[in-house]
């Protein structure tokens, strides 16, 4: 830190959705943040969300009608980009040409990921937010949930001194499908649940085998193979379900993306060993809602971690009647048996965090832990493992140009 801890940080928001809604959560835990403004195209949403912000004594929030009057807000000092996939280009673009022509006083910038739909597009964002000279921070909320900044902090402390460096770490995000129409139309989100959430579990293993003094660019990846699959919601039942419940404008059955995917991701470390990175994903598993997992495994040790086994549960019969909701955990499934309850979920999954991590290296005028260039290195498995799933072989990173790779499922049909 630079000595500015008394200093606020203004920041607005692009999007005011789901994952918005977590952001506020986590920012009610974060000292020195306000919320001063908030564009999104949904007029009613973004007057409600600017409404929440005031509620949480955030700040005095403005739904602004535009973009450009949001990035010219006066005060703002960094912007969440929190919107939907296919908008992030558009968005980042506006917000550097403000930036350019002094119009803004912006000088930060975090962005939820994947950061974008392929590695042209995420080099493209890369390039254009080091051209005019902001920081950057790469919203991945898993890498900073407690479970996994413990666990590594003590594996790397006791274990690996004595029996050397992990060689191997699972992670797995499992629910029933996404909240919103977009996620599920390829173009406009890049992929299905490979893109959606393998994000996640690729980082979180990239970072369980990183040493805590290691940058990350230390492990070298070497090799990508994948599977995917449409397991449920192209059944003829579900796809019905689905055209009625996201009110899909086109055919799921003629245009789907996969609802399930599992990768290996290979990698050299530092002292010349293969290290592995297994990752699962799945937007047809059935529980009691989202589950985390993650393992990480070594010559003389193991730490692992499941979210559907938290310290508190309740048990509800079946004379209990009551509407459905997601107030016991996040996808929740039913209401009804032996629940799971996720106590302080924007904690556990990592946005308290990530948003205190955010908020303070920018108030430091400092580039975080994870920035955009780690957003860029994350689409780039995710196009390696995409092309190994399409191509039904190993990608060897040596021998593939990634740049121009668009997976079949984002292109239009």
């Amino acid at each position: 830190m630079n000595g500015q801890t008394n200093s606020i940080l203004k920041i607005g928001f692009v999007g005011s959705g789901f994952i918005a809604d977590f952001h506020l959560k986590s920012l009610v835990s974060v000292r020195n943040v306000d919320v001063i403004g908030v564009f999104s195209p949904n007029e009613s949403h973004r007057s409600a969300f600017a409404t929440k912000v005031r509620e949480c004594s955030l700040g005095d929030c403005i739904a602004y009608d535009s973009l450009d009057e949001l990035t010219r807000a006066p005060g703002l000092d960094a912007i969440w980009v929190l919107s939907p996939n296919n908008t992030r280009i558009e968005v980042i673009n506006t917000l550097v040409s403000a930036v350019k022509n002094s119009e803004s006083s912006v000088y930060a910038i975090a962005c939820e990921k994947p950061l974008a739909r392929t590695l042209k597009e995420a080099q493209e964002i890369l390039s254009a937010v080091n051209e005019c000279g902001l920081l950057h921070g790469y919203l991945e909320n898993q890498v900073f949930s407690p479970p996994v900044t413990q666990g590594k902090e003590v594996i790397w402390r006791r274990a690996v001194p004595s029996a050397g460096r992990p060689y191997l770490a699972r992670a797995a995000e499992e629910h029933s499908g996404p909240h919103m129409p977009w996620f599920w139309d390829g173009e406009a989100q890049g992929g299905g649940a490979l893109s959606d959430m393998m994000c996640h579990s690729a980082e979180v293993g990239r970072y369980l085998l990183t040493g805590p003094d290691d940058d990350r660019s230390s492990l070298k990846l070497i090799s990508a193979n994948a599977t995917v699959a449409n397991l449920k919601w192209t059944r003829p039942k579900y796809a019905k379900q689905l055209r009625e419940s996201m009110g899909l404008q086109f055919d799921f059955q003629k245009r789907p993306v996969e609802d399930f995917a599992r990768g290996v991701l290979e990698f050299e470390d530092p002292d010349g060993n293969i290290v592995l990175a297994e990752a699962a994903t799945s937007w047809s598993y059935v529980g009691a809602g989202l589950r985390l997992s993650l393992e990480l495994q070594g010559p003389e040790y193991a730490m692992q971690f499941d979210s559907l086994n938290p310290r508190l549960q309740v048990f509800l019969s079946r004379n209990i009647k009551g509407s459905e909701g997601e107030d016991l955990i996040e996808k929740q499934n039913a209401e009804q048996g032996v629940m799971p309850i996720v106590e302080e979920e924007a904690s556990m999954y990592g946005y308290v965090g990530e948003n205190r991590h955010m908020v303070e290296r920018f108030l430091a005028k400092e580039m975080p832990d994870e920035t955009f260039e780690d957003g860029v290195k994350v689409v780039e498995m995710l196009m390696a493992l995409y092309k190994s799933a399409e191509s039904g072989r190993k990608i060897l990173l040596a021998d593939e140009d990634l740049s121009d790779f668009v997976p079949s499922v984002a292109k239009r049909q």
